[in-house]
């Protein structure tokens, strides 16, 4: 499917200049080239984005209030530890 929403931006004659060059040694129309540029920083802007998560501070407080505090067996973990030193010698 080709394109069908305009984006226009100004840069200087200098960028300009750069930018035409740049195309011109990739073999691609300027329009093109820029538009895989941005295309490429935006997808690697989104992806890192994406990677971080975003938590309030309160949550770590919280959790490391929660790491630091003794865990308590529940009876899952009480029969577990109970077959496990069945299955082992002293």
């Amino acid at each position: 499917m080709g394109a069908s929403a305009r984006l226009e931006f100004r840069v200087s004659p200098a960028d300009r200049a750069r930018i035409e060059h740049a195309a011109e040694l990739a073999g691609e129309p300027t329009s093109t080239f820029a538009r895989h540029a941005a295309e490429e920083r935006a997808t690697q802007i989104l992806r890192e984005h994406e990677a971080t998560t975003h938590v309030p501070a309160r949550f770590f407080d919280d959790l490391f209030a929660a790491l630091d505090a003794p865990g308590e067996p529940n009876a899952a973990f009480a029969a577990a530890a109970d077959r496990l030193r069945g299955m082992t010698r002293d």
